[in-house]
């Protein structure tokens, strides 16, 4: 199960419309910037660890990730696009939905654990069929806080 806080209903767009991994990698910046964090800082530590490889973990999902002195505990963010977008991920099909996830630059194991969790959620292909066919973004936070690795939703 995700860390209550983790993920809100403001760090999710329903529907977005990108046409390409970097406006992708842009928007999230955008919804994880925060008082310390500006979206430009955001989407450079995003796109450095683009740069050491493809965070798209397969089945159209990614999982953008990145270590950030300025935040004290994790911070998730989710985009369902309209159509999907070359995101280089490990089986080469489009990405269309992308959890991004921030944990403190001294993170421990457990923002290991956090992202072992989150792969292991979008493992459930009925998840994200329902996260596909969700509309709006208190539906998809509905979806992804209810959702637990292993247990379909």
């Amino acid at each position: 199960m995700l860390p209550p806080d983790l993920i809100t209903e403001a760090r999710i767009i329903s529907r977005c419309e990108v046409t390409s991994k970097k406006r992708l990698l842009e928007s999230l910046g955008e919804l994880l910037a925060g008082p310390q964090l500006s979206p430009d800082a955001v989407f450079q530590c995003l796109r450095e660890r683009e740069r050491l490889g493809s965070t798209g973990i397969g089945h159209g999902i990614a999982l953008p990730h990145a270590r950030v002195d300025e935040i004290e505990e994790p911070i998730g963010a989710f985009i369902q696009l309209r159509t999907g977008v070359d995101f280089d991920a490990i089986d080469n099909r489009p990405v269309d939905l992308a959890f991004a996830l921030l944990v403190p630059g001294q993170a421990d194991e457990r923002h290991l654990q956090l992202l072992a969790t989150l792969a292991e959620m979008f493992n459930d292909a009925r998840l994200r069929e329902r996260l596909r066919a969700a509309d709006g973004n208190r539906r998809l936070l509905d979806l992804l806080t209810a959702a637990q690795p292993g247990a379909s939703v």
